[in-house]
């Protein structure tokens, strides 16, 4: 994001820089909520920028929005209320939407259960949505910090962005990342 910013009558979020690159991880911190999930759309080229410009993976989300959803996928904040059978139509509308064979994509959901299973499921479920597709870059919107090592694991080899409304939920959240990352190299 170059000075990428959104603009509403009276109302503007931004702007906001960054540039991040594979397997690279940053986290934002917001002012608000509401600044916090902008943003969060604005980087995953939900939302177009009012001004400044977004790339993902060098695409423009205003003239290759397709080309964007593949190669970004965004985590929201608020948790899923899903059962079983819930879960196994949204695992086959995310493989429908990231063009993934059915198949491939319940395996796959599969072993991310596994994975995150120190996640409460209403946490876990968004995330195992986002990460059906291999996305280059995956999108948080205000994670808790308790789950950074179960995600940090789970998110290895992408480039992770974090959205946080305030500085201290941020910090929790990259302490929690730090231990573990430097927990995995030696």
């Amino acid at each position: 994001m170059r000075d990428a910013t959104f603009a509403t009558v009276g109302d503007r979020v931004g702007p906001i820089s960054i540039d991040l690159h594979h397997g690279g991880r940053a986290a934002l911190v917001c002012a608000c909520a509401r600044d916090a999930q902008i943003v969060s759309l604005l980087a995953a080229g939900i939302v177009k920028a009012s001004s400044g410009c977004v790339l993902i993976d060098d695409y423009d989300p205003r003239v290759q929005s397709v080309a964007c959803k593949r190669a970004a996928a965004l985590v929201p904040h608020e948790p899923f209320a899903l059962d079983e059978r819930e879960f196994a139509r949204y695992v086959a509308y995310r493989a429908a939407l990231w063009n993934v064979e059915l198949r491939r994509a319940q395996l796959h959901a599969s072993l991310l259960r596994k994975r995150l299973a120190p996640m409460h499921e209403a946490f876990a479920y968004p995330l195992i949505g986002a990460l059906i597709g291999m996305p280059k870059l995956l999108i948080i919107d205000r994670p808790a910090p308790v789950y950074a090592p179960t995600i940090l694991n789970a998110t290895r080899g992408r480039a992770l962005l974090t959205v946080h409304a305030d500085a201290a939920a941020a910090r929790a959240f990259a302490s929690n990342v730090e231990s573990v990352a430097a927990g995995g190299r030696s």
